[in-house]
Order: C-alpha cells, then sequence, then structure tokens
C-alpha cells in the first residue's frame, strides 16, 4: 500500500513543475533576461526517487534518499525539447546525472527515467559531475564529465586529496549511454574538457584545462586546445593554451571552457568561468570571449570584465558566491538558454540571441588590465555620452 503523505508531497510538487517562470524585471543590462526563479532545485527531484513510497516499509515515509542539490547541468536542444543532464547531489555527497526536460526552457523542467548509468569500466571511479554535452557532427552525442578518485599516493590518513579525469560518453537518444575511455592528457589532472561540435582538419577538437592538483592548477597556465585523430583512443599529446589567466582579472586564479563555444557568423562564442580569490573564498563567474572560424583555437575577440555573475539570492547556497555554467543551447529562432547553478545549489537561466550575444562579444571593450587604463577607457564612454546628452 502507497503511504497517504505520497499524495500530499506530490500535490505540492506538481504546483511547483507547473508554475509559470517570469522575466527577472528588477535586473538589466541589455544583454540578457534573467528569470525570477531557478529552473530546476533538488524540490523538482521525484517525490519517488527520494521515498520509499510502501506503507508497510516506511511507515513514518521518511525521505531514505534525500537530495541536497541540483546543480552544474549538461544542455541539449534535442527533437524540439531543451534537455538538462543535471548533477544532482545525494545527502552522501555522491553526484549522479539525471535528465530533465522542458518544452520551453524557463520551466516546467521535470525528470524522466531513472539515474543515468553505464557499464562501470573504472572501478576507481567515486565521484561523477559537470557533464558537457555536444551534439558532434560525426552523429553522435558526447558528454564529457569530471570522473573524480581518491589520490592513490596519497598516505593512508589523507581522505581528502583527490584526482580529476575527463570521463567519456557517447550517445545517440540520451537513453542508452556507451562508457568510452577517460580522455588522456600529458597533464596530472584535468578537468572541464569539452569536445569542439565540429572536426577540426579531421580530428577530434578539444579544450582542456591543464592543471597540477585537484583544486589548484600550478603551472596549468589556462584554457588549451588539443586534439585526437580518434574517439575511441581519446588520447590528447600536445595542448597549447589559448586563454590565459591573468594577474588582477576576473580569471586570475583559474579559468575554464563552459559550454561547447557557440558558433555564430563572426567567430566560435565561448561561455567560460573565472576564478579568483578573495577573502571571502573563491569567487566564481563567467567571461566571454570568441575565437576564430577557420581555427577554434585562435581567440579573436574578449569583452572585458564578467558576463554573468551571482545576483542577489544567488549569493547564498551550499558554496556560496559561485556561478557556473556547462550548459547552453541555441534554438531554431536563434535564441539562446545559458543554464547556470549559482551556489552549487540550483539551477537559473538567461535568455539572450545569436544577435546579442555577438555584439556583447565584439563590441564591448576589452580589459585594458591596469586601473589608470580602465578609468582613461570609462572617461572616453563618459565624454562621448555628455556630447550626447548636450546635444539633445
Amino acid at each position: 500500500m502507497i503511504h497517504e503523505q505520497y499524495a500530499v508531497l506530490a500535490a505540492k510538487q506538481e504546483q511547483l513543475l507547473n508554475r509559470r517562470n517570469e522575466k527577472n524585471t528588477e535586473f538589466y543590462n541589455g544583454i540578457y533576461d534573467r528569470y525570477r526563479y531557478p529552473v530546476v532545485t533538488r524540490h523538482h527531484i521525484p517525490v519517488h526517487w527520494r521515498y520509499d513510497l510502501d506503507a508497510q516499509r516506511n511507515p513514518h515515509f521518511m525521505e531514505r534518499l534525500g537530495i541536497n542539490a541540483a546543480l552544474n547541468p549538461g544542455a541539449i536542444y534535442h527533437e524540439g525539447k531543451y534537455i538538462l543532464v543535471v548533477r544532482t547531489e545525494g545527502l552522501d555527497r555522491k553526484s549522479f546525472f539525471a535528465l530533465a526536460e522542458s518544452d520551453n526552457g524557463v520551466d516546467g523542467f521535470r525528470f524522466t527515467g531513472k539515474p543515468l548509468t553505464w557499464d562501470d569500466v573504472d572501478p576507481a571511479e567515486t565521484n561523477m559531475y559537470d557533464m558537457r554535452l555536444v551534439k558532434h557532427e560525426d552523429g553522435w552525442i558526447y558528454g564529457i564529465y569530471c570522473s573524480e578518485q581518491k589520490d592513490p599516493d596519497a598516505p593512508a590518513n589523507d581522505t581528502s586529496s583527490a584526482v580529476a579525469q575527463a570521463g567519456l560518453v557517447r550517445t545517440r537518444d540520451l537513453k542508452t549511454w556507451e562508457r568510452l575511455p577517460n580522455i588522456r592528457t600529458s597533464s596530472p589532472q584535468q578537468r572541464n574538457v569539452v569536445l569542439h561540435p565540429e572536426f577540426v582538419n579531421g580530428k577530434y577538437g578539444f579544450y582542456t584545462r591543464p592543471q597540477d592538483g585537484f583544486i589548484s592548477t600550478g603551472s596549468g597556465g589556462g584554457i588549451a586546445f588539443g586534439w585526437c585523430d580518434d574517439i575511441l583512443n581519446p588520447v590528447i599529446k600536445t595542448e597549447t593554451v589559448m586563454d590565459e589567466r591573468r594577474y588582477h582579472t576576473v580569471y586570475e586564479a583559474k579559468n575554464g571552457q563552459g559550454p561547447a563555444p557557440i558558433k555564430t557568423e563572426r567567430g566560435w562564442v565561448h561561455i567560460a568561468h573565472g576564478v579568483r580569490n578573495t577573502a571571502a573564498g573563491l569567487r566564481y563567474v563567467l567571461y566571454v570571449f570568441v575565437t576564430s572560424l577557420e581555427d577554434p583555437s585562435i581567440v579573436i575577440a574578449k569583452p572585458g570584465g564578467l558576463f554573468i555573475a551571482p545576483y542577489d539570492d544567488e549569493r547564498v547556497g551550499d558554496v556560496s558566491n559561485v556561478i557556473f555554467c556547462n550548459g547552453a543551447v541555441v534554438n531554431e529562432q536563434g535564441e539562446v538558454y545559458i543554464y547556470y547553478a549559482s551556489s552549487d545549489t540550483r539551477v537559473h537561466v538567461a535568455v539572450t540571441n545569436l544577435e546579442k550575444l555577438t555584439d556583447y562579444a565584439f563590441n564591448t571593450p576589452a580589459d585594458p588590465l591596469r586601473s589608470l587604463d580602465c578609468a582613461i577607457q570609462r572617461s572616453a564612454l563618459i565624454e562621448e555620452n555628455e556630447r550626447l546628452l548636450a546635444s539633445r
């Protein structure tokens, strides 16, 4: 017999799933629209994924397998639906991937099926998270995620040191997934690896982030580009840094590719995350740069400063003051849906279009990198605007 409390929780959740989202009219920058409500939270996880519904086995209707957070989704626009592969974190700290889909991309996201699984080819893999989804021109949909395990070289009393590598899976229907070998590079650790959507000179191109430690990049210089000949033997022999970390910027401590780059008429638009140290800890924001259509490893435009940062309630969560994005999609109308997580807790969406995104990327001034030069840059804008205002 199903416990009577199930109907109460299911009805409450249905209200959440049917709630219409709306643009946040208190926010405006002309670049993108923010929405008032998160699109996915832990409360969106189906009740029967968390509770044993049997009244005899669970007479007090206790939550048996609780959810701590729903965050950092990969995203794809597939067969007219907006589909997220959500990093879903249980109360035990382990993450798993789950599909949620929506008809309009801003609300009504519902989880479908069951958590994603595939052949367990790596017994040392303890945790997995932050999948980047790419519909490649070879006909497959690929997912690259962070595959984490305990550092085998750490002493026995060190139970926190970890090693991160790039796990690789693929699918054609988002239902059946094939596990491929981990992507291998010369770097001791790899996070934020993203597959380029098209072949590059007949090869599979990858954006990587060389780093020496699990958290610290060490000698890693920024976002790199490399390639391999065979996706079934994904060995990247050379990583060439294309977007460097820079002192006193929003990406001075770390930077990494977000979702796969978005193709426009003028170049590949990249949404990346940048990290800097503050007195309150690491602050994660998003920034943008553009690479050449002919050679996606060459940066041709880079607006200064951040693109999206935590706003109001987004600043608070499991790991506060963090914005992270590994999923963005473009629909048939050229609308761009950027799915980002705030403070490692919940998922939001910002919506723009290809025209606005390209305008922002190419016409927003670059970072002069020095305070006096920034003041001169802003003064020039003020003077131009004062002339316009005086001519009214």
